[in-house]
Parts: structure tokens; C-alpha cells; sequence
């Protein structure tokens, strides 16, 4: 009998013929993403480049459901998510995505446990014991299981991104979107931060999709994707360099 392939895993992401025009119809129109198709599978840990106006972060954009397209498909674990109006939207993104930012974006009068919370709090209105032990467990799990209690102000600029990652794995979506996320740390934090989400992504099993400018961190991505002028000029898979997992209990 004659062996048959298994089947192709449903992706994750399927960019088809995405567009994005800004002021349409005006003079100053300019379309920033030009026909641009992409799938991303689950369980990839992806660097997205491109110099500046290559149109990375509106891709972002659109990925993370904040942005709506000009023209084109975006399925999100096979659902057609263009077609969803702006609540569902909002659902989606809250439920199904984790954000992290190269600024923390953490709530200075909220301790690093409560900013954890805070996707489960708008998501559902309140935060029982399940999400609670959750965002105790994430927060143990990047190392600052004695810093629940304390503000962002008495965190280093390190400690208060691992907040934040914590904050996006939080609700457990499939899909973590990461917007140069070490773009204001130095070298060290860098590495420990970017040792993290490697971690996290090992561990935990969630995708990543990391904007970097930074060659050094990308290299040590499984894919690489580079935008030039709102195009994929560049889509290939590396063999990830080491980078070593930061010490666990560092709050």
C-alpha cells in the first residue's frame, strides 16, 4: 500500500494579496504594503526586518488585528478575520494575541501582579484565582517571583520588560507579535530578554513574531523575514546560534 503524506498543518497566519493604502483618494495617498503574501505555522519564532518605511510595522499592525487592510485575505487559525467587525475584532486580539512593545507600556500606579492581570481583567471583567495563579506562575517563570509587589518605577528597564512579557503570555494565545522588543536595553538586558521569549516559545509552545533591527538577535530567530518597500524580499529558515536561557530567580 502506497504511504500517503500527512497532511500540511493548518498555518497559523495566511497573508494573501495584503494591501494597505493610507488617505485614499487623496493626494498624499501612498500604499505602504503592495500585494504582500505570508503564512506563518504554529509553533515558528520569526524575525521580521526591513529598514525604515519598509512597511514592517504595518504589517505588524494588521497581524495584531489593530489595523484593518486595503485588499487582501488574513486568516488567523483559518478563520477570514477581515470579515469580522470591530468587536469581534477586539475579542480576537484579546484572546488569541499577546503584545510585547519595545517600551513596556506597564501602568506606573499598578504592581508588576495587577499589570500581569490586566489582559484577563479586560477580557472578562474580573480576575479569579485561575488567572491570578496564572500571572503568579509567569511571573516565577521570568524570574521576578519577588518582585510581584512592586511598581514598574523600582524595576530596571530588564525587569519591567520581563513584566510585560509575562502580561502578553498571560490569557496564553497562540501568537506573541513583538515590536522590537529590546530596542531600549542594553546589550546584557537585551540578551537576557531575547534568551526569555526563546524560552518561553520552547516551553510553552507559543509563536513569535519579532521585529528586530538588530542581525545580531535575528540570527537567533528559525525564520527570517525581510521587507523591502512593502514587498518580501527575503523569507528563509536558519539554524538559531546559542543563546543561553537567563537565570529564573533574578527579582
Amino acid at each position: 500500500m502506497a504511504e500517503h503524506a500527512p497532511p500540511s498543518p493548518t498555518p497559523l497566519i495566511e497573508l494573501d494579496g495584503v494591501r494597505k493604502t493610507y488617505n485614499a483618494g487623496l493626494p498624499s495617498e501612498a500604499e505602504v504594503l503592495h500585494g504582500l503574501s505570508l503564512r506563518v505555522n504554529a509553533g515558528e519564532f520569526t524575525a521580521l526586518m526591513g529598514p525604515s518605511g519598509s512597511g514592517k510595522s504595518t504589517l505588524l499592525h494588521i497581524l495584531g488585528l489593530l489595523e484593518r487592510m486595503t485588499a487582501g485575505s488574513y486568516r488567523l487559525r483559518g478563520e477570514a478575520v477581515q470579515d469580522l467587525d470591530d468587536t469581534e475584532l477586539t475579542m480576537r486580539r484579546r484572546l488569541m494575541l499577546g503584545f510585547v512593545f519595545q517600551f513596556h507600556h506597564l501602568l506606573p500606579a499598578f504592581t508588576a501582579l495587577e499589570n500581569v492581570t490586566m489582559p484577563a481583567l479586560m477580557a472578562e471583567g474580573r480576575v479569579g484565582p485561575k488567572q491570578l495563579a496564572h500571572a503568579r506562575e509567569l511571573l516565577d517563570a521570568v524570574g521576578l517571583s519577588r518582585a510581584m509587589d512592586k511598581r514598574p518605577s523600582e524595576l530596571s528597564g530588564g525587569m519591567q520588560q520581563r513584566v510585560a512579557i509575562a502580561r502578553a503570555l498571560v490569557m496564553a494565545p497562540p501568537l506573541v507579535l513583538a515590536d522590537e522588543p529590546t530596542g531600549n536595553l542594553d546589550t546584557a538586558s537585551s540578551d537576557e530578554v531575547f534568551a526569555l521569549l526563546r524560552r518561553m516559545h520552547a516551553e510553552r509552545g507559543v509563536s513569535f513574531v519579532v521585529v528586530t533591527h538588530d542581525l545580531r538577535l535575528a540570527a537567533r530567530c528559525d525564520r527570517l523575514v525581510a521587507l523591502v518597500d512593502g514587498q518580501i524580499a527575503r523569507d528563509e529558515l536558519v539554524a538559531p546560534s546559542p543563546l543561553s536561557a537567563p537565570a529564573v530567580d533574578a527579582g
